[in-house]
């Protein structure tokens, strides 16, 4: 390697893996310099965002002496079955988790413990402080723990142009005693301060939805008014509300609607029983377009009837779609739409979140 000019060196080096390049950077100090950039970690994040993305299991299991197994943070390869723990200095607290991973950094948060932004290939980790909703809410969220009942979930994306990474809370403020229909928070880790952001949306949201980060802004449904369900986009950064598109889909108690983002495409999903539809949005038409079906029958002897909707987690290969059944089990599902098959590829054997990201370098400062 010492023959090879450091060009050609780092052209070879933006395509190893991530814990191949925390190795080598002990070879010399030009090497470590430049791993450790700016542009070496965003040009190696670029390479990688073009492969499959890798499978992150957060458990939501007690992990007490009762239950010595349970590993905070796995990893998982998709068609192995077998898992791999990453250790993490917070053990005995169990985190809910951002649905939307994020340059392959994923944002954890508890009712009562300081939230964490965690790269799981790295292991680098920055706690932040709880928010003015957590702190308000503190009994409400543990009434609801015990009981299963839903609470509001955190946000978490990046400003695309100033390369920013922002967790946000949006909330329905009138059953706090607030005149506002929503409440924002947003998280400034330059300052490691929470603020409002004024004005708010003016559009109440689906309670207990999962906000999904796509194109520098996190999206969420707004609650029905006169039949119709929005979709509304929250830019992070001009930190401005809009609504980009009205859903072709009505959520009541016979339909569940699911977003999410699949091949850097907004998408939604919608269960009708025995299907499942899921539709992809178009910017240039402000259309949404059917790109998967599933027969939900195909899927019964494992699940049973689903009350909710299969999650899909990403597109793998050419077409292969990926998704996650959790009330059974912790389950993947990979369904190929030329051959129409589906098969179980993973279940885990403790009860966990699933979500997708990608290995790479980045750190928040």
């Amino acid at each position: 390697m010492e023959l090879l000019p450091h060009d050609v060196c780092e052209q070879i080096l933006e395509r190893l893996p991530v814990k191949s390049l925390l190795r080598f950077k002990c070879v010399s100090k030009q090497w470590r310099s430049t791993i450790e950039s700016r542009r070496f970690k965003e040009t190696q994040l670029i390479r990688r965002q073009s492969q499959d993305p890798d499978v992150l299991l957060v458990s939501v299991a007690d992990n007490s002496v009762a239950n010595p197994n349970i590993e905070a943070l796995k990893s998982l390869v998709v068609g192995s079955s077998v898992s791999v723990k990453i250790p993490t200095p917070w053990e005995n607290t169990l985190y809910q988790v951002c649905s939307s991973s994020c340059d392959g950094l994923v944002c954890l948060y508890d009712v009562d413990n300081s939230s964490i932004v965690v790269n799981p290939t790295t292991r680098w980790h920055r706690t932040f402080p709880l928010s003015s909703y957590q702190l308000l809410t503190f009994n409400t969220w543990k009434t609801n723990m015990a009981t299963g009942s839903p609470f509001p979930q955190l946000g978490f994306g990046k400003d695309k142009f100033r390369c920013i990474y922002k967790p946000v809370w949006l909330y329905n403020s009138l059953e706090l005693g607030l005149e506002n229909a929503t409440t924002c928070e947003v998280f400034d880790f330059s300052t490691n301060t929470w603020r409002f952001v004024v004005p708010s949306s003016p559009y109440r949201i689906l309670f207990s939805q999962d906000p999904i980060y796509f194109d520098g802004s996190l999206h969420w449904f707004t609650a029905p008014y006169a039949g119709e369900t929005k979709v509304l986009s929250f830019d992070l950064h001009t930190e401005t509300f809009q609504v980009i598109s009205k859903a072709p889909f009505v959520h009541d108690s016979h339909t569940e609607i699911i977003m999410c983002n699949l091949n850097n495409c907004l998408c939604v999903s919608e269960v009708k029983w025995p299907e499942q539809k899921i539709w992809s949005f178009s910017a240039e038409k402000e259309a949404w377009d059917e790109i998967y079906s599933i027969d939900l029958v195909s899927t019964f002897d494992w699940f049973g009837f689903h009350k909710f909707a299969l999650r899909p987690l990403a597109v793998l290969g050419k077409n292969k779609l990926l998704l996650y059944e959790r009330d059974s089990g912790d389950s993947l599902v990979l369904h190929d739409p030329q051959t129409g098959s589906y098969d179980l590829v993973y279940t885990s054997k403790s009860s966990a979140y699933i979500l997708c990201y990608i290995e790479s370098l980045i750190s928040i400062l």
